[in-house]
């Protein structure tokens, strides 16, 4: 994900710890207009989401996207399944991806670049509980460390 003209709207932090990340990609998303809006807003959340590869489409789950105040008739339901937009060699190697056993496909961030949405997947193994608590003493050493060193330099 390039950093020019990109807004981040909204991050899953609880995949980074659920999941090891093996390859990300960009996809854009199929909208309705409210939809955008309210995602300009900020007002989307992507913690519980996963997406499938369904008949040579690939699908998003459970991305709730509030309803937009002015948006009465042209509201749509908050968290229906939403179409990504990706190449069809991308959606063949995310389909071989997922095949393999213990792999799924794991929104990380959404965010507007150049005013179009879009969401970076991640291809994603689950974490087994040993390894969450490795990462945390991990995590832990690396910052007494630094504490450690900015001590000895002041």
């Amino acid at each position: 994900m390039k950093k020019e003209n990109v807004k981040i709207v909204a991050t899953n932090r609880k995949a980074r710890h659920e999941y090891f990340i093996e390859d990300t990609i960009e996809a854009g998303i199929a909208l309705k207009g409210t939809e955008v809006k309210s995602i300009r807003l900020g007002r989307i959340n992507v913690k519980e989401s996963y997406a499938v590869v369904e008949n040579g489409e690939v699908f998003i789950y459970n991305m709730h996207i509030s309803p937009y105040e002015q948006g009465n008739i042209y509201n749509v339901d908050p968290i229906r399944k939403r179409k990504l937009l990706l190449h069809k060699r991308e959606i063949r190697r995310l389909s071989a991806a997922v095949m393999q056993k213990g792999y799924t496909l794991v929104p990380l961030t959404v965010y507007i670049r150049d005013g179009l949405v879009k969401v970076e997947l991640a291809i994603a193994k689950g974490k087994k509980l040993y390894d969450k608590r490795e990462d945390i003493a991990r995590r832990d050493a690396e910052r007494r460390m630094q504490q450690h060193a900015s001590e000895k330099y002041r």
